[in-house]
């Protein structure tokens, strides 16, 4: 898909892979609404990128109704062409630790809202004839995470979805990709409520995942690992779940 001129909607679009992903994506040639929380922080991100902010809460029941209909009237006749599903949040620790809400929490903005966005958004993409979707998982939702299984889960709900949305998609001219990051360097490691302590894998630059993002729809990738080397472990889990539990236990 060729990105100058299209409108492309990216939620959690204030900080980290959202961010520069509004950025990569203004470098390419696109408009970017850019939806969040934050209205300071998405004023910035809009003046640097030429772009619209859209305040959006992914968490209330009508938030992604709300923002799909923002972005249509931001968009205007022309529509929005790509879907940016990115905005995510994240709780560490023992499952049994977690309340009722932080559990919704998690779903309703890691799955349910990607879900309710494309539902509402894709058939005018399919309608002109042209469009991508792109949804940001994590490689928690390939190989399952100790300590972070609520959201392991909804990443993994979110493959599905994309897979799925893909197989519905065929000859509709519209695309869709699964961006599967690692560890990057965001503020999402502090607002799940743990920081990342571990030496390796060193977290990448935010960056690297937005490049990787507009790589994705300008050449229709299906399913892209951020590293590369993410793959393995991702084959690993799904070729020899022993050897993988086994190697997981030792070392995490």
């Amino acid at each position: 898909m060729r990105l100058p001129g299209t409108v492309a909607l990216v939620t959690g679009g204030s900080s980290g892979i959202g961010a520069a992903t509004a950025r990569a994506l203004a470098s390419a040639g696109a408009m970017p609404l850019i939806a969040g929380r934050d209205q300071g922080r998405l004023r910035a991100v809009a003046r640097e990128t030429g772009g619209l902010a859209l305040t959006a809460d992914l968490a209330a029941a009508d938030g992604p109704a709300a923002l799909a209909e923002a972005a249509r009237q931001a968009a205007g006749p022309g529509g929005v062409d790509v879907l940016i599903n990115n905005a995510g949040i994240g709780w560490a620790g023992p499952v049994g630790q977690m309340t009722a809400e932080q559990v919704a929490g998690v779903i309703a903005v890691d799955l349910v809202a990607p879900i309710q966005l494309t539902r509402l958004l894709v058939p005018g993409m399919a309608a002109r004839g042209h469009g991508h979707v792109v949804f940001v998982s994590s490689i928690a939702g390939a190989t399952g995470v100790r300590g972070e299984a609520v959201y392991a889960a909804a990443k993994a709900g979110l493959g599905c979805f994309a897979e799925s949305l893909a197989h519905e998609m065929t000859g509709l001219g519209v695309g869709v990709s699964v961006i599967v990051p690692g560890v990057i360097d965001t503020p999402f490691f502090e607002r799940r409520g743990r920081p990342y302590d571990r030496a390796r894998p060193a977290p990448l630059a935010a960056e690297r995942v937005a490049r990787a993002l507009v790589q994705a729809i300008e050449r229709e990738h299906s399913v892209v690992f951020v590293p590369r080397w993410m793959r393995l472990p991702a084959w690993l889990h799904g070729t020899l779940p022993g050897t993988f539990h086994r190697l997981a236990g030792k070392f995490g």
